[in-house]
């Protein structure tokens, strides 16, 4: 090569790199399942140790009206990977094995992963889907949605079982040698009985192990833990639905098994957070990570464990399955060392929809048009100015059809199990436990929300709102 080329580019290289366009962030979603907003040490816990995730929020940002998608599993999910909200996103309940198509995502859907995947992301689902699953629900199957590796469980029932005999890695099933007593017709589905490898243990070694072999490119992991879900299936066989591989620090406590056990999965999960944040710091990826640590929903009571023992709900009233904010609001903690602010709280109300356009932005890549998302990277950056939902929207459709919205960020408006039913209203500034209905001193904005509850949603066949009949379905 001539000596004058060699010399013009050495003195053109330092100028290249200075153009040259950072690198966008990685991005991993960690989200526990039924953890409830009072579970973590950060949120007020008392009883159950968790001082990894307590560290987390001391080094990043703690977020206190943060909302799921949902008051259970499968639609919560639909709403963060489609940034639509409850009433527009693909799954809107839980449909079991009476219509598993229903709970899957189908071609032609949009998710953050396949906006990610697109803009050049390397992209991981470690753990639970729920959205999709082998024979009629195909459509809805990890890697046809964005995630170019998968390895985890595909159907939420056979999730419940910690200690499976098999595993999906991305359409390959894997065999476990764990030994299932099977319960109900869900392949998989029941309670080990020879319990060997813990489910949520294996996902952490391999999400761990994909951040290692992402390194020299982008990537997204959504890291979707089993834990503190119950095993439904053992508790209505053995009364005990919290089943651990032992029950670490609470061993010698004088309390129930449940009780041992809730507590113990609450602990290994803050350990496995723990050992994610120290390995991103260990490979030197911290200051180009967004961690987000979250929840699916509220708090269940699945285990037979106390509740009153721990107080999964913090100051809410409800748990899982109900649309006070003890059942939607969660714990939210961002961590980002370098751009997030140590120590900081953040009362900004956001929910699952908004990761969408957060994610894209981060990542520099215009969001589609249509979403119910408002980007939360102003607020994780510090920004002053930060956009806000004006109304935010859930449903539910167990025990006839129950709706709530949130009216600027202050009033809460639930029609329970009717859409003839009138509003209730709840004031979060004054009544954070939504004890007192203000519908009566506030006509106006529960005529506003009702107005609004009317038009929210899109229809759709497979999730028609069914309307309870006062005096044969009604709760006695």
């Amino acid at each position: 090569m001539n000596h004058r080329l060699l010399i013009t580019l050495a003195l053109l290289s330092p100028l290249a790199a200075l153009a040259a366009p950072a690198r966008p962030p990685n991005l991993i979603w960690i989200m526990a399942d039924d953890l409830g907003y009072g579970d973590l040490g950060s949120y007020g816990q008392k009883v159950i140790s968790t001082p990894h995730l307590d560290r987390m929020a001391q080094e990043g940002l703690r977020f206190t009206q943060f909302y799921a998608g949902a008051t259970v599993c499968a639609p919560s999910r639909s709403v963060l990977m489609t940034g639509r909200h409850h009433g527009r996103t693909r799954v809107r309940g839980n449909a079991g094995t009476v219509n598993p198509a229903a709970q899957a995502l189908r071609e032609g859907d949009t998710t953050v992963a396949g906006a990610l995947q697109a803009a050049g992301y390397a992209t991981a689902l470690i753990g639970k889907w729920g959205l999709g699953d082998v024979g009629a629900a195909a459509g809805g199957l990890p890697r046809r949605h964005g995630f170019g590796y998968f390895f985890g469980f595909l159907n939420q029932t056979h999730a419940h079982n910690h200690f499976p005999d098999f595993l999906w890695r991305n359409e390959d099933r894997i065999s476990l040698p764990n030994k299932v007593t099977p319960v109900g017709s869900v392949p998989g589905a029941g309670y080990a009985t020879d319990a060997v490898l813990f489910a949520d243990d294996l996902f952490t070694d391999e999400a761990l192990k994909f951040v290692s072999n992402h390194q020299q490119r982008p990537f997204f992991l959504y890291w979707s833990m089993i834990i503190p879900h119950a095993n439904n299936e053992r508790t209505r066989e053995l009364k005990n639905g919290a089943h651990v591989p032992d029950f670490g620090p609470y061993a010698a406590k004088d309390w129930s098994e449940q009780d041992k056990g809730q507590a113990a999965m609450i602990s290994r999960m803050d350990g496995y957070v723990g050992r994610m944040l120290a390995h991103l710091r260990q490979l030197g990826l911290a200051e180009n990570t967004l961690v987000i640590f979250t929840s699916d929903n509220g708090p269940h009571n699945e285990s037979n464990h106390d509740l009153s023992r721990f107080q999964p709900s913090g100051p809410f009233n409800g748990t899982k399955r109900s649309l006070t904010d003890g059942g939607i609001r969660v714990p939210a903690i961002a961590w980002w060392p370098g751009t997030v602010k140590p120590g900081a709280i953040s009362g900004h109300v956001a929910y699952f929809g908004d990761w969408f356009a957060t994610a894209t932005e981060l990542a520099g890549v215009a969001a589609p048009t249509g979403l119910d998302s408002i980007s939360f990277a102003p607020t994780l950056r510090g920004a002053a100015r930060q956009a806000a939902h004006e109304f935010l929207y859930w449903e539910f459709h167990e025990r006839g059809f129950t709706q709530a919205a949130l009216y600027q960020s202050r009033w809460k408006g639930i029609r329970e199990r009717s859409r003839s039913a009138p509003v209730a209203l709840y004031d979060l500034q004054n009544d954070i436990a939504e004890k007192e209905n203000v519908a009566a001193r506030h006509p106006e904005i529960a005529a506003r929300i009702d107005a609004y509850l009317k038009t929210a949603r899109s229809e759709s066949a497979d999730w028609t709102p069914r309307d309870e009949t006062p005096g044969k379905n009604a709760k006695k």
